[in-house]
């Protein structure tokens, strides 16, 4: 699993006092940034593979201005050119978000999904989800 800290800005608070929901796919994308860079290392957009397909997000409790929250992804399965990513979002212990996203890699000049190559499919795998890691992650283990 990939862990990422966030530490939420005063700008993403709504009128209700939370983090508003429009904030938490960029989240979710910032705790992409590694897996990101096993793609595309030079961060470069002509070179850029990561094409998102999908995104799915629950909202399972609020998030707060002034304390930290932490995404958590995994890599939920892996396809022949696309990737599916299981993720969450704590804040103080509390699972607040889920969510799943698809990626393809696709090649920008062809206009065209690539296979994922064998060194970053070997580099994914180590971040492979198992339930009984989310199970003890989402009860504060």
């Amino acid at each position: 699993m990939y862990r990422t800290k966030v530490e939420p800005r005063v700008s993403e608070t709504d009128g209700v006092g939370h983090i508003n929901n429009t904030t938490i796919p960029v989240w979710l994308e910032a705790g992409r940034n590694p897996i990101f860079t096993l793609f595309t290392p030079d961060h470069s957009f002509e070179n850029w593979r990561m094409i998102i397909l999908n995104m799915n997000v629950d909202y399972v409790s609020q998030i707060y201005f002034g304390k930290d929250a932490e995404v958590l992804t995994w890599v939920n399965r892996i396809g022949n050119s696309s990737l599916e990513l299981y993720e969450e979002i704590h804040q103080d212990g509390i699972l607040c978000v889920k969510a799943k996203a698809v990626y393809v890699n696709f090649n920008i000049e062809k206009q065209k999904a690539e296979t994922i190559p064998d060194s970053i499919r070997l580099e994914l795998k180590k971040h492979l989800v198992e339930d009984t890691e989310v199970a003890a992650v989402s009860n504060g283990q």
